[in-house]
């Protein structure tokens, strides 16, 4: 008899771009696959709407879940959506991903009485990370309903890097025996693969990441102003959206103006990322955001790129430090210029780097493997 899994996550895309061959496996396994996420989607590109999931083979539940949310009303309506909904379908297994879904849900699950629950911690966030008695009251809050759907008889915990584990840990939101680590989403090795760099009198180096000032945004352009005014020849390029309705988006008008001026590239949302990869020499990500392992990285490395990024949890589960890039420290425009242009004036360090990230994105960061370790935790709870 087939068993019903429901996935509970804040936005359809990104279950479709970061959890697909999970949910595939999980499927092939026997499992009856339910996927629960809001219709309006802020950051999603043409190609992620609620009717791929349909295609996939999978039944799709509309909830009222807002990424970035704070009206009281609002979340306490989201909250009994998704509780009704446990309720209804009686799932013998819940994965929660993102934040919300992860507190929302784990209480929910409790009350309405889920067998097992899995929560996909997909990065602590600004929620663990950004200073302010704001954040603070957030993180007491958010660490009281960790510690409430941790006590779950049969919960696992997965989370992306180490310290995101340990801070959990530590902070008692979760007892140490329930955590996993399972290293980022993975990447499909057949659709990213290696290629030379091109040849090019400016090599091109890339940020590719939703254009929030956490990202690095900030710190790449001041870096880029650097780099041209050491007389190094390259091309800096922004590449992603930036939404008006997030208070942390870096604003068009200013991504132009920079454009205008020559500083930096921004060459918006692209669905073609292996290839944007390919023409690149170097890609960056100089984030303060609270990562799990950002994807973006783990495709950098398997195209065979070299990685400049912040010396930071999730950052260094991909990066290794002379490695396969280097890293740097958290709003340090002037160590980031400094790194990049050591990259740009040595190509055959470049390509040393790059051959060795595309090793260590096969042997550990495979999406196969990521869909196995996760179907290991499934059993573990389920069966």
């Amino acid at each position: 008899m087939s068993r019903r899994l429901l996935y509970v996550i804040n936005e359809t895309y990104f279950f479709l771009s970061h959890r697909l061959p999970v949910a595939r496996a999980a499927q092939e396994a026997g499992f009856e696959v339910h996927v629960a996420a809001p219709d309006d989607h802020v950051w999603a590109p043409d190609g992620f709407s609620v009717d791929e999931i349909a295609k996939a083979g999978f039944t799709y539940h509309r909830v009222p879940l807002s990424r970035r949310g704070t009206d009281p009303l609002q979340e306490a309506h989201t909250f009994a959506a998704i509780n009704a909904l446990y309720r209804e379908l009686r799932p013998a297994l819940v994965h929660n991903l993102t934040i919300k879904p992860v507190l929302y849900g784990g209480v929910a699950a409790r009350l309405a009485g889920v067998p097992a629950v899995v929560a996909g911690v997909t990065g602590l966030g600004q929620m663990f990370t950004a200073p302010g008695w704001r954040m603070g009251l957030m993180r007491r809050a958010a660490t009281a309903a960790y510690r409430f759907a941790a006590s779950h008889p049969r919960s696992r915990f997965i989370v992306q890097n180490r310290e995101d584990g340990e801070i959990l840990a530590r902070l008692g939101a979760v007892p140490e025996r329930n955590i996993r680590l399972i290293r980022g989403s993975g990447v499909d090795l057949a659709g990213y693969t290696p290629a030379p760099e091109p040849e090019s009198e400016r090599p091109l180096v890339i940020l590719p990441a939703r254009l929030i000032w956490e990202k690095g945004v900030g710190e790449f352009v001041a870096a880029a102003r650097i780099i041209r005014a050491r007389g190094v020849p390259a091309r800096l390029a922004l590449v992603g959206d930036t939404k008006s309705s997030n208070p942390r988006a870096v604003p068009e008008a200013q991504l132009r103006a920079w454009a205008e001026e020559g500083v930096v590239e921004w060459w918006g949302r692209r669905d073609d990322m292996p290839e944007v990869l390919r023409q690149s020499a170097i890609v960056c990500l100089p984030s303060t955001y609270g990562e799990g392992v950002p994807k973006a990285l783990i495709e950098a490395a398997a195209v065979g790129r070299p990685i400049v990024a912040t010396d930071a949890g999730g950052c260094r589960e991909i990066v290794r430090e002379g490695e396969n890039g280097l890293l740097v420290r958290p709003r340090e425009p002037a160590e980031l210029a400094e790194a990049l242009i050591r990259l740009l004036t040595d190509r055959a360090l470049r390509n040393r780097l790059g051959e060795r990230g595309r090793k260590i994105a096969e042997t550990e960061f495979s999406d196969r493997d990521v869909a196995a370790k996760t179907l290991e935790v499934y059993r573990e709870i389920v069966d």
